[in-house]
């Protein structure tokens, strides 16, 4: 099911498509904080598949495509299985509140980091984040200093988004 749904001026086109890899945030969490990771992966479907797929057991809320399609697995307000064990302001489990949101990339996985470079992230790919961002930020009134990487959660255990990641395109959030 697609929706359309007006944002700051914007139009946030989202196409839902349902990970059962998810729970219910606990008691106490409110959401303050969004965890950006790349997929890791060559397709944006092998991404999808990883992220709907039971025995997997991962997931995240959102999934940005190369060509700027945003893609939801799971719902806001739900928990996401995007974390993993990991720890931000003094407070561990990630998950219980944070929004995930992953963008198609090959990043590690795609050799790139032994060749001594990264795939880039597309401009169509960055619009589209800072307008799904906009509206998060705008909906569970998030600071921007909130926006963060699967790595500065997960030190030493993950590098996404990966060192090509834009942090400056971020600029206008006023957390650069």
């Amino acid at each position: 099911t697609n929706f359309i749904k007006k944002t700051m001026g914007n139009i946030l086109q989202v196409i839902d498509y349902p990970s059962p890899n998810f729970n219910e945030r606990p008691n106490g969490y409110s959401i303050d904080c969004i965890v950006l990771h790349y997929t890791d992966t060559s397709t944006l479907q092998e991404a999808l598949d990883i992220l709907t797929d039971p025995k997997c057991e991962v997931s995240s809320h959102y999934v940005i495509d190369e060509d700027g399609t945003i893609y939801r697995l799971v719902d806001d307000e739900k928990r996401a299985w995007h974390a993993g064990k990991s720890h931000w302001q003094g407070r561990d489990n990630v998950n219980h509140f944070s929004i995930g949101i992953e963008l198609q990339n090959g990043g590690y996985h795609a050799g790139y980091a032994l060749q001594g470079t990264w795939p880039e992230f597309s401009k169509p790919q960055i619009a589209s984040l800072k307008n799904l961002l906009r509206h998060l930020i705008a909906k569970f009134s998030i600071d921007p200093s909130n926006i963060i990487g699967h790595s500065d959660v997960a030190p030493g255990r993950k590098i996404d988004p990966g060192p090509a990641f834009p942090w400056h395109e971020l600029e206008d959030f006023g957390k650069f």
